[in-house]
């Protein structure tokens, strides 16, 4: 059975994706997830601390796919350079959902960005990928290419833009995953 904080971040993840983040308010959220504004609000204090949730669970969806891929013999580097395919139905919601995700925290009021709830764990999800190419690489400059390299080509799918030669993105990952070779 569903728990009531996972039908909450369901409803406000169905709406970002269907309605944009225009519609995303605490009483649409609760609606659509058959709870009271105060049903909602026992989980989640206000919307930054719903976005956080969300953000949050993207984090830890993310480390069930690490998990998964390394259960497959494949490394977490592997696993940040791959590159979305947007006629793969999972990976097409999930860029939806990201697009979504960076909207909604382009409306999170705050003065300092790093007081954000929202930015934070967003900050700790990134970091904790950070930290794991850390201690796969020997070379942390290396390290931090892949990342940035993983990062792009998201960005790029996220943003819409045409995906790198597939043939030539290859050789990009193999020599980013085996630098001696090179």
């Amino acid at each position: 059975m569903t728990s009531t904080r996972d039908r909450i971040l369901d409803a406000l993840e169905n709406l970002l994706l269907e309605q944009g983040i225009s519609q995303v308010t605490l009483e649409n959220v609760a609606a659509a997830a058959g709870v009271s504004k105060g049903g909602l609000l026992y989980h989640f204090k206000n919307k930054d601390a719903l976005l956080t949730g969300l953000v949050q669970r993207l984090g830890e969806r993310a480390d069930d796919q690490v998990e998964h891929a390394v259960a497959q013999g494949r490394s977490l580097a592997e696993w940040h350079l791959q590159s979305p395919d947007v006629t793969n139905e999972s990976d097409a919601l999930e860029l939806a959902l990201y697009r979504s995700m960076v909207a909604a925290m382009r409306t999170v009021d705050a003065h300092d960005q790093r007081a954000n709830p929202v930015q934070q764990a967003l900050t700790g999800v990134l970091e904790s990928w950070k930290s794991g190419l850390d201690t796969e690489f020997e070379d942390p400059v290396h390290a931090e290419i892949v990342r940035l390299v993983g990062d792009g080509v998201y960005l790029r799918a996220l943003l819409g833009l045409p995906p790198i030669d597939p043939d030539r993105y290859r050789e990009v990952v193999a020599r980013l995953l085996n630098p001696a070779a090179s």
